[in-house]
Formats: structure tokens, sequence, C-alpha cells
């Protein structure tokens, strides 16, 4: 398990790593494209790009912390604290989503057509790299993120997706600008502001529900259930609860065993048990056995 949780972390690593030097060298090109074209949208941008940095080094925090190992204050280990990053970066999004709601609401009923400057060509051409960059690396995070079942990394690849959405309001809003149709902008940017707070949303209730000792789905507690009727020496299952701990679960399994056989073979059982269940589940952290005397006909 330690030397899965090495992995899973050197992964999340890997892709934070990635992720910064994207977001730094693609608002380097923003800032430049929005100098050059008079984009104040793209300037805007580019500084709200560099800001994603911010929530990459949450992500790196989260993942380093919720990997150390227990200690005498924290006896089941620190795997919750991933699920405190992921609602810091929830609100964050939540934040960038209002933010450019806001801005776009401000634009259609205080704008006026002659406060717009049209932007250069250049502005369009970063939008289009912006949106292509960033778009692949929501794909690239998001994949890791459900390989190592991280919300926090998840969180930070729907931050990459909420970008992709921003450059395609600016895109829009540039085009517009150029063809005589200002109002385009600002529509997109409210629409944008939409999908940005439900991500936001479903990222937050996915870490409060991993904080609250939120049972499995039935299908992955029948899965457990179904490994553990399959071990030698187990006649029934009396009990099976579970609780999400971070991206870790916990275990406590009652099983029926012969009650005439010794307490060395009944613990050889409750063994096999525990072994199956982690083995099989490699997110099981630890699960508990209880062995039952099976009830046997009077």
């Amino acid at each position: 398990m330690k030397k899965q949780h090495r992995t899973d972390e050197a992964l999340a690593m890997h892709v934070s790593a990635v992720s910064i030097f994207i977001n730094v060298a693609l608002s380097a090109f923003k800032l430049l494209a929005g100098l050059i074209a008079h984009s104040g949208a793209m300037i805007s941008y580019a500084v709200h790009s560099a800001s994603d940095v911010f929530s990459t080094f949450i992500v790196i925090a989260g993942v380093r912390l919720s990997g150390r190992a227990a200690d005498a204050n924290h006896r089941y280990g620190h795997e919750r604290l991933e699920c405190v990053a992921s609602i810091l970066l929830s609100v964050l999004l939540a934040l960038t989503g209002v933010g450019i709601g806001i801005q776009g609401l401000q634009k259609i009923f205080h704008g006026g057509a002659g406060t717009l400057t049209v932007p250069g060509s250049l502005a369009l051409v970063a939008a289009v790299v912006s949106i292509v960059v960033k778009e692949a690396m929501y794909w690239y995070t998001r994949a890791a993120a459900k390989q190592i079942d991280s919300g926090a990394l998840m969180a930070d690849a729907w931050h990459h997706r909420s970008d992709a959405l921003s450059s395609i309001g600016s895109f829009i809003g540039v085009l517009g600008a150029r063809m005589g149709y200002p109002v385009l902008d600002p529509v997109a940017s409210v629409v944008i502001c939409l999908f940005i707070i439900k991500a936001a949303y479903d990222i937050f209730v996915d870490a409060v529900r991993k904080m609250t000792d939120e049972s499995c789905d039935e299908e992955t507690v029948q899965a457990i259930e179904a490994v553990v009727r399959a071990q030698p020496g187990v006649l029934g299952v009396d009990e099976i609860k579970t609780r999400l701990f971070g991206p870790k679960i916990y275990v406590d399994v009652e099983i029926c065993a012969d009650g005439e056989r010794t307490l060395n073979e009944t613990h050889a059982v409750a063994e096999g048990v525990h072994l199956a269940i982690e083995q099989s589940f490699p997110n099981v952290k630890h699960c508990m056995v209880h062995v039952n005397p099976a009830k046997t006909a009077s």
C-alpha cells in the first residue's frame, strides 16, 4: 500500500509540474498577445492563467499532506486533507465563475458600443491556442486524477477546463467585436459562468461526501461481499459497513465461520478475508473482520 501511494504521489507531482510550466508559458504568451493586439480581455486572461499556478500549489500541498503517515494525533492517517484541498479549489473555481459572470452582466447592462476597443487578430490566435492547450491539460489532468482517485487533482483538471471555457468566451468576444457584434462576448461569459459554477459545486459535494463517512456505492459493496463469500472457511456474511476516507475506503465486515474450529483456524479465515479485500480493491486502506459462530440447527 505504501509503494502504491508513492507511485500515486509521484504521478500527481509530475502532472502538477507540467501544469505549472504550461500555465507560466501560456500566461506569458497571452500577455504578449494582449499588449500587441491591444486586447484588455486577453491581458486579464493572462493574469488569470498566472493565478492558476496558485491552485496547482494547493493540489501539491493537498496530495503531499494526505500522504503523510499516521501519527499519534491522526491514527487513521491524513487522507482527508486532500478533501480540504478539493474544497479550497472548488471555492476558487466558483469565484472564477462568478467573476466571469459579473463582468459579463456588467457589460450587457452597463456597457456601450462606444466603450469597446476592437482588438487585433493576434488576440484571436492567442484565444485559440489557449482553448487547445487548456482543454488538452483538462483531459491530461483528468486521466491522472481518475487513475489515482484524487479529488484535488480532478478539481485542478476542472480549473483547466474553466480556462478553456473562458478562452472560448474571449474568442467569441474578440471575433464578435471585429464583426460588429460586441454583445456576444458578455453573453458567452454568462453562459460559461454557469458551467464553471456547476463544476465547482460537483467538486465541493464530492469532497464533502468523502469527509462525512459516506458509504460506498451499492455496486462496490456487493463486489466486496462477493470476494468475502469466496474465501475458504466463510460460511456467511452478517454485515458489511464501508466508509469513504478521502480517496480511500475503510471496510468493517462480520462473517460467519464454524464455531467448533480452533481460534487459530478461525483467525486464519479472518486474515484470508482481510488480505483478499485489500488485494482485490486497491482503494481499501484497511478492513476490520469480525467472526461470528455460524448458527446451527437445534
